[in-house]
């Protein structure tokens, strides 16, 4: 048989070497460790020597209040400090360290010497450690106010750890990223880093500027493209100070310098909420350089959550990351003043693009480059129907509403509702993340032309003639538009109410229903149908103004575009399928396939069959391609529904040989 084995206590410097491998996980974790006791020593100049990456030599100076000489025997002990005496005091911590650990890890996993004064002590004095004690009684030295610590040979007692590190001078580009972070975020002290030997490779001066620091660590580029601003939310009780480059300036490498109450952390889900603004207005791969500082309430952060404390958790993060992501997007905004525009993707069916020249005023334009429309014109046209005002502002056809029975009509927009799903929010973020710049650019300073037929339509942009599938495009309108108008659809009313049982019946009836005999007594399945219907009905009157009576009588639909009334024809079969098609047991597929159903029957229009088609004509020049122009967000999939059918330089090259 096999015998349990045998439970035993490690050896302390066994459990000791253990925790500092958590803790120092490479130089600029120690780096990061002791830049923080400089700054708690209240230092006004910081200087960093390195050699061979940090790994032979890393050596930290500075001149803050230095070590107490009764202090040195145990600062180098497990659970030292002068920050905490207890538990109680984490929720009101306003130092860097607290858990006294820095200097003991180091210690068992390098050769570690410390060399201070303090301003009430006539000599400084000098001392050694190993495995967390100190070797010999501390030495009297010469020396000035603060403190030398020094640390040789990091990781000789873990081989495997030294082995599994980068090279010396990637490990050096750790050490000064982490040191410029601070630098920037410290401008009132002054930083030196310097490989041994090398002149400085950082130098930021005392008293400086913030925007002084970004400029010499991280070049005029960046530093001539910052905006400032802050905010104080006095409802999540959060005060925000942000540094970021306006949208003319982008870098393959993104650069987020996050500080929450003057801790360098890493957020991955306020670097995603930055990305997601940025992507309207960068280029696919191309990034911002952001600055934040975020001020809490000390009793709101948990810094106790991470052995290295570069993560931390605080109250009400999602709320506070959606303001801030909403500062943002207003101050990008009115950002445009030093922007420039290249032309930067291939767009369907054109040759290669040349690189944008400046705009010479006494250069020639020659005719086949002139762009013969004005984007802002308006036609006699729009004015041709006549439009009935409703309590919300907007407008829907006398015609239309007062020809039919039943009739469509849109009421008052509800009171907006901040989202916080995360299920809605993460289908926000995939449309911005897909969204292509060439495509959205295109269908931003397209001109309507006119109509061919159901399905497709002319437009043009710039000197380029186009057609598209109405039918697709308008598709995927809507759907962006019931994600972002989620708990905010205005209605469309049903006036009279229309049983579900008889719509569903005429759905069942018709061809596109595919009902045969197997699937069972139309009468029962249209039962069962308004059952599911009325059992999530307060879901859908919540979440997208779609109305259900206790009776079975649908009362109203959303209202996703001004002056849009939803196919009649198409109603009996659109609420079949949201019977039969939407996955009602799971959050996200349910709001996912709602929206994609809804959408595809919003898409459809009840064209006549008499000939007249100038109120489709109308619908699609005054409604559609306005929503086109200013909601919608073309993932690179809706190409194939492009085709580009002229240009003018094309034109000109067939008529002028005529």
């Amino acid at each position: 048989m096999l015998e349990p084995g045998i439970i035993k206590k490690l050896d302390e410097v066994v459990v000791n070497r253990i925790a500092a491998g958590e803790i120092i996980q490479r130089p600029a974790n120690a780096l990061k460790e002791l830049l923080e006791n400089s700054l708690d020593a209240k230092s006004s100049h910081i200087q960093v020597n390195v050699k061979s990456g940090g790994l032979k030599l890393l050596q930290i100076q500075d001149n803050g209040t230095g070590i107490r000489k009764e202090d040195l025997s145990i600062v180098c002990e497990r659970f030292t400090t002068s920050k905490l005496s207890k538990f109680e005091d984490l929720t009101e911590i306003a130092t860097f360290g607290f858990r006294g650990e820095a200097l003991a890890s180091i210690s068992h996993v390098a050769h570690l010497s410390i060399q201070t004064k303090t301003a009430s002590e006539r000599c400084g004095y000098k001392a050694t450690y190993a495995d967390g004690k100190l070797l010999a009684p501390p030495k009297p030295c010469a020396g000035n106010q603060g403190t030398i610590i020094t640390i040789e040979h990091l990781f000789y007692t873990m081989p495997q750890r030294r082995q599994a590190l980068k090279s010396p001078a990637e490990e050096f580009q750790k050490i000064s990223d982490v040191l410029a972070k601070y630098a920037v975020h410290n401008p009132h002290v002054g930083f030196v880093l310097r490989k041994q030997g090398d002149q400085p490779s950082i130098k930021t001066q005392a008293c400086s500027s913030r925007t002084e620091n970004i400029r010499a660590i991280y070049g005029a580029a960046v530093a001539k493209e910052l905006m400032e601003f802050s905010h104080k939310d006095e409802m999540f009780k959060f005060e925000l100070e942000c540094q970021l480059t306006q949208v003319n300036y982008s870098a393959k490498k993104s650069t987020l310098l996050l500080f929450i109450n003057h801790r360098l952390v890493e957020s991955s889900a306020l670097k995603t909420a930055l990305d997601t603004v940025y992507a309207t207005y960068l280029p696919r791969g191309q990034h911002p350089f952001v600055y934040m500082s975020l001020m809490l309430p000390p009793q709101n952060l948990d810094v106790n959550v991470h052995p290295t404390k570069h993560e931390v958790h605080f109250l009400y993060q999602d709320e506070i990351i959606e303001r801030i992501k909403q500062q943002v997007e207003a101050k990008l905004l009115g950002s445009n003043s030093t922007r420039s525009f290249y032309k930067q993707l291939k767009l369907p069916g054109t040759v290669d693009l040349e690189a944008t020249q400046p705009l010479d005023k006494t250069q020639r334009i020659y005719e086949k480059d002139m762009v013969r429309t004005d984007a802002t014109e308006q036609k006699l046209e729009k004015f041709f129907k006549a439009l009935e005002k409703t309590d919300s502002g907007l407008s829907s056809s006398s015609n239309e509403t007062q020809s039919q029975e039943e009739s469509f009509r849109v009421t008052a927009a509800r009171k907006s509702k901040e989202v916080r799903l995360t299920s809605v929010l993460n289908m926000q973020q995939s449309v911005e993340r897909q969204c292509q710049v060439s495509l959205r650019s295109i269908f931003k300073q397209l001109v309507y032309v006119g109509c061919v037929d159901e399905r497709h339509a002319l437009f043009q942009h710039e000197t380029r003639l186009y057609m598209c599938d109405t039918f697709a495009l308008s598709e995927e309108l809507y759907y962006q538009r019931l994600i972002y108008e989620f708990q905010n659809c205005p209605e469309v009313r049903v006036v009279p109410p229309l049983p579900l049982q008889q719509l569903l019946l005429i759905a069942l009836d018709s061809r596109a229903a595919g009902w045969v005999p197997e699937d069972g007594d139309k009468t029962e399945l249209a039962d069962n149908a308004v059952a599911i219907l009325q059992e999530m009905a307060p879901l859908m009157r919540e979440y997208f103004s779609l109305r259900i009576s206790e009776q079975g009588c649908l009362e109203s639909l959303p209202a996703l575009l001004p002056q849009h009334v939803p196919s009649r024809a198409q109603l009996p079969v659109y609420l079949l399928r949201l019977a039969t098609e939407v996955e009602w047991s799971e959050e996200t597929q349910c709001f996912e396939t709602f929206c994609r159903e809804t959408a595809r029957y919003y898409a459809q229009l009840d064209w006549q069959d008499d000939g007249d088609m100038r109120s489709q004509h109308w619908y699609m020049e005054h409604v559609l391609f306005p929503g086109f122009k200013k909601y919608l967000l073309p993932p690179a999939r809706l190409k194939k529904h492009l085709y580009e059918l002229t240009s003018l330089p094309t034109l000109y090259k067939v008529f002028e040989r005529c």
